[in-house]
């Protein structure tokens, strides 16, 4: 039943903020979801033990938090071209996509952990990674925040 409560969720979003992207509202669900219950304690998974990631995902939906995110990572349509065209999409392919033509040579391909997504893993080793976030506040009153 997460589809349908979900789709409801984006649904009143979108309406309440009509100019927000597909990927603003997944960014205002998944950045404002609870992984603690309403006693304040974690989430359980089927086992009673607190729920990991791929139990839970980003947690329960708060639809009235996710209304007022503060912060939002967006990822634009054209953020996504040099993604797909990594994933050898043709031009074609990648032009259906996104509604106009396409050309995969002059795109320097990425891969997926570069494109400006509200979540990311990180592989430990040896080797250092850098992951680079941009966030865009959705609140009307000037606001500042210390990371």
């Amino acid at each position: 039943m997460s589809c349908p409560h979900l789709s409801g969720v984006a649904a009143l979003l979108k309406s309440t903020h009509p100019t927000w992207s597909p990927s603003a509202i997944k960014s205002a669900i998944m950045t404002t979801a609870n992984t603690l219950n309403l006693a304040n304690v974690p989430i359980l998974d089927e086992r009673l033990l607190p729920a990991d990631i791929f139990a839970i995902g980003a947690g329960h939906v708060n639809p009235s938090r996710a209304n007022d995110p503060g912060l939002i990572y967006d990822t634009p349509v054209k953020d996504y071209l040099p993604y797909l065209c990594g994933l050898n999409y043709t031009n074609q392919q990648v032009g259906s996509i996104v509604k106009h033509k396409v050309d995969c040579n002059k795109l320097k391909h990425i891969p997926e952990a570069q494109l400006n997504y509200p979540s990311f893993s990180i592989k430990f080793g040896e080797s250092s990674q850098t992951y680079t976030r941009t966030v865009t506040s959705v609140r009307e009153a000037k606001s500042s925040y210390t990371v």
